[in-house]
């Protein structure tokens, strides 16, 4: 339990109204989870807005709320604050509710386009291997050491980081290695958090929908890098243009990897196969079970952010050959007849073709590549076509699909991505709306010595139709596809 003066310590308070309410039991900014001796912050959402449902929050038994602007009817016996921007003093209330978790562990965010995911979660496994207690907040999952919870959000809200940072702290986690999305920088859900470092892997197109620009949604990165602490990190792939528009005005340490150009942390691949590659990192030739460029960057990044931490070289390099594959991540196996399957989450332009491009240099020239790809609904449509178009021209043959096709229809998001396709390319193409059917045909054309690409959902155990989830694995699917045609 905490006082009123605790949780609003450092906040800037506009006004208040009616009485004064000391202790508090809860936080919510979801009035349906208010519960006696709550603080209620109303958030202007996307969608909602949550000063509509105040009076909903008191009902569930609110004693404080904080707002941006107060309500017409004021309860005497309520404590109304006002402040300039409920989103800010969220993250704010949370930290200082659960004592302030982040400075009490080293926290690292991990941001960009594409290999968010897996750099999290391999940092993760490279400190659990070493063990140093670590902590996870990503997409496929939350870790506190080896407990393991079920994510639904890239970034989690404010209330929840922090939740699970004392849990972590609780448990002796020292470390914890975080996602940081454009979403959850835009709305403020990592401020007040006090970050270790920061990590930039790339930037390519996405989320347009959200942000409108490709400038807008740099920008939004770069904030994240702007706020870091003088005595923090900020590693970029400096392989990226982008890498060092995020140190413009950062007064973190300045840190960069690359495999191509000059960088603080250099690395070069040697050897791709199917089971991993051969790389070269700081002079030292390591084996690692990974596959792809894209992987050699994360793997390079790992490696950098580790030395970073303190972690010894030959430590680092030891650990890094024990890491596996991320779930959904690159995700392969290979069928009785010699099918190669894997399973990405590819859902932008720029990594379907990284991870088409890997497996046309794998392939060698050897069987043929067939890729079953989709776009998500009510999400950026100009992408639609561009991936349309890297799926027709890298793969032998593709079946467009339905992905999430939440509330949009999925013969419309076919159709954008069908006029994608160049004319040379329309005879390799054909479109199945059904998810399971498109692999089930997939899995028939399949040969051995072929290579299945099944991307957008990766690690997603669901398909999203009309609001609601329905159980859908591509991995197991193509598993039992395979073994019933005696592939």
């Amino acid at each position: 339990m905490k006082t009123t003066e605790d949780i609003l310590k450092g906040i800037p308070v506009i006004a208040k109204r009616g009485s004064f309410v000391s202790e508090i039991r809860h936080l919510a900014f979801d009035s349906r989870k208010a519960k006696e001796g709550t603080l209620f912050v109303a958030q202007k959402g996307v969608q909602v807005d949550g000063h509509q449902y105040i009076h909903k929050a008191i009902e569930k038994g609110a004693v404080v709320i904080v707002c941006e602007v107060f309500p017409d009817e004021i309860q005497p016996q309520i404590t109304y604050i006002q402040v300039a921007d409920s989103h800010s003093v969220l993250a704010k209330i949370a930290s200082n509710f659960y004592d302030n978790p982040s400075s009490k562990l080293k926290l690292i965010g991990v941001t960009g386009t594409n290999g968010k995911t897996t750099v999290a979660s391999l940092l993760h496994q490279l400190f659990q291997k070493s063990g140093s207690a670590s902590g996870l907040l990503s997409t496929v999952k939350v870790c506190i050491g080896d407990q393991t919870f079920e994510a639904t959000h890239t970034t989690p809200d404010s209330l929840s980081i922090n939740r699970y940072l004392a849990k972590m702290v609780a448990a002796g986690v020292r470390h914890c290695f975080m996602e940081v999305s454009s979403h959850g920088i835009h709305q403020k859900r990592t401020e007040a958090l006090d970050f270790e470092g920061g990590v930039f892997t790339n930037l390519t197109h996405d989320h347009l929908d959200y942000h409108n620009t490709f400038l807008a949604y740099r920008n939004v990165k770069k904030r994240f890098f702007d706020q870091l602490p003088d005595r923090a990190f900020a590693l970029v792939n400096a392989d990226d243009k982008n890498g060092f528009v995020m140190l413009q005005n950062t007064g973190a340490k300045k840190a960069s990897y690359a495999l191509k150009t000059a960088a603080d942390f250099k690395a070069g691949i040697l050897e791709q196969t199917t089971t991993g590659m051969l790389l070269r990192i700081e002079g030292a030739e390591l084996w690692v079970r990974l596959i792809g460029d894209f992987n050699a960057y994360n793997l390079l990044a790992v490696f950098s952010t580790a030395r970073l931490l303190g972690m010894e070289k030959q430590s680092v390099l030891r650990l890094m050959s024990e890491l596996e594959t991320v779930s959904g991540r690159f995700d392969s196996f290979v069928s009785q007849t010699n099918i190669l399957t894997v399973v990405d989450y590819a859902h932008t332009p720029d990594a379907l073709k990284s991870v088409l491009q890997t497996l046309g240099r794998l392939k060698n020239g050897k069987g043929r590549i067939i890729t079953v790809v989709g776009c998500g609904g009510n999400r950026d449509q100009a992408k639609r076509p561009k991936m349309g178009n890297i799926a027709a021209c890298l793969s032998d043959q593709v079946i467009f699909t339905s992905d999430n096709p939440r509330f949009e229809n999925p013969a419309l998001i076919l159709n954008q991505m069908e006029s994608g396709v160049l004319n040379e390319h329309q005879t390799k193409t054909v479109s199945i709306t059904d998810r399971n059917q498109a692999l089930k045909m997939a899995c028939q054309l399949a040969e051995s010595g072929d290579i299945l690409l099944i991307a957008g959902k990766g690690h997603e155990r669901y398909q999203e139709i009309e609001g609601m989830r329905h159980p859908f694995d591509d991995k197991k699917k193509c598993q039992q596809w395979l073994q019933a045609f005696k592939k």
